[in-house]
């Protein structure tokens, strides 16, 4: 791929990344907000109850929170994820198999939801305001993100090695025997890595698992849709408009 292509795929996954980071922003306004002000109106209530109230001045509104700062949030962290699969994108593509623009673009943005999010969030998960303690929120937060570079480097390594097992094994079992060893490794890293029990017994339940699926869903609506939009505009730009799947440009990049 020349650097014109590689271009215009980056700004495709930019603009992919807005769409995919407006349709995550509805999901966590409806869905998400109220369970974060559940759990703020607990944590609030607890605070009274221990010290005999007493109002803290908001520096930032919850409703600029809830609305102005979310939006920006989600909307940077779409451009700015949208940028990076591209380029991912751009050296995949016919790379790891047979696969044409669309679908490329769904596997990327499948392994990112899992890799990323999914992978990470199972050890963990995320957390309502009043659950955690804030003593250990640099140590939780440190230990987040090397579970991601983790899952992110063991998934890089198993497509190696499953494609230097191909020629071998045939492609379905170095795909089980690569697949295998990264829930391996991962499964270890879930044994020896530090946890984290902080949920207060007071706290429900119920809104604990409510405000933990929410996230869950936001990302997996983000990776969603990227996935298709992204791989929408990179079909018309990669693939003949003649419709005979003929790319436009014949080799990836590298």
């Amino acid at each position: 791929m020349n650097s014109i292509s590689v271009r215009a795929l980056l700004v495709r996954g930019m603009i992919a990344g807005v769409i995919a980071g407006a349709l995550a922003l509805a999901v966590a306004y409806f869905l998400g907000e109220s369970q974060v002000d559940a759990a703020i109106a607990l944590e609030e209530a607890h605070s009274h109850a221990g010290h005999g109230g007493g109002e803290e001045e908001e520096l930032v509104s919850r409703t600029m929170q809830a609305t102005g700062g979310l939006a920006t949030a989600l909307l940077v962290f779409g451009v700015a994820v949208g940028g990076i699969a591209a380029l991912v994108f751009s050296y995949a593509l016919g790379r790891i198999g047979a696969f044409g623009p669309r679908a490329t673009a769904a596997l990327i943005a499948g392994a990112a939801l899992l890799t990323v999010y999914i992978v990470p969030f199972l050890k963990y998960p995320a957390n309502p305001p009043a659950v955690g303690n804030p003593d250990t929120i640099g140590q939780r937060t440190t230990l987040f993100f090397l579970m991601v570079a983790l899952s992110v480097l063991l998934a890089v390594a198993a497509v190696i090695i499953g494609k230097r097992l191909a020629p071998s094994l045939g492609n379905w079992n170095a795909t089980i025997a690569a697949a295998a060893g990264f829930v391996l490794v991962i499964g270890l890293a879930y044994a020896f890595l530090p946890s984290f029990d902080e949920v207060g017994k007071d706290f429900p339940g119920t809104l604990l698992w409510k405000f933990r699926l929410s996230t869950l869903a936001v990302q997996t609506t983000f990776w969603a849709g990227f996935g298709l939009i992204f791989g929408y505009l990179t079909e018309r730009l990669l693939v003949s408009p003649s419709g005979t799947d003929t790319p436009r440009v014949a080799t990836p990049v590298g």
